[in-house]
């Protein structure tokens, strides 16, 4: 009997033991661990991390283009970039911003666009070609870890969870940042001018 008690005590001390840990994974991590909060279909979401800061080094990551090969930011270094990440091509806003960049980066010198987005390559692929867009690269993050961890934008709730948030980053010829802007409501398309004139 003396055993049953000194057991049942032991799950009693185990259980409430437990229970402050419980209730963190039920909650989930603290806001300012889940990175930055934006606005998706209405609801608060947040991204993976905090998001790449302007004036430090870009970091690397390699990326998937339409022939299935990796690509890395560092081998375009010497040029400016512009990052357009988005949720996915198959939505309005994110096809919109491919059109919008790609009419805009002609006229920028020594300067590529990448977009970036968690679509596969082959759907990257179909729709530049369909839109007829040559001026701006498509690049798939659907297995860049290296992205994810490195620029804190992947969405880690809400209804587009796993995806991209929306947001520009502007980096210059040496590998460094110099602009960013994450789109609060993802919804809505990003700030162009702003972005471009980050170049000037």
């Amino acid at each position: 009997m003396n055993t049953v008690k000194t057991m049942l005590g032991l799950c009693a001390v185990l259980t409430l033991g437990l229970m402050p840990l419980q209730a963190v994974a039920q909650s989930g991590s603290p806001a300012r661990e889940r990175g930055e909060v934006v606005i998706c279909r209405g609801v608060e979401a947040h991204t993976c991390g905090p998001m790449v800061k302007v004036g430090q080094e870009a970091p690397d990551f390699r990326a998937v283009n339409a022939a299935l090969e990796e690509v890395s930011l560092s081998s375009y270094r010497g040029k400016r970039l512009i990052l357009n990440i988005f949720p996915s091509l198959d939505t309005p806003t994110c096809a919109l911003s491919v059109r919008q960049f790609n009419a805009r980066a002609s006229k920028l010198e020594n300067t590529v666009v990448l977009c970036l987005s968690m679509d596969l390559p082959f759907a990257q692929s179909r729709f530049c070609t369909t839109e007829g867009l040559d001026n701006v690269v498509p690049l798939s993050l659907f297995r860049s870890r290296d992205f994810v961890e490195g620029y804190g934008l992947r969405l880690a709730d809400g209804p587009l969870e796993g995806l991209m948030a929306r947001a520009v980053v502007v980096i210059d010829e040496d590998g460094r940042v110099i602009y960013t802007q994450l789109v609060k409501t993802i919804s809505d398309e990003p700030d162009y001018e702003v972005a471009l004139k980050a170049l000037q």
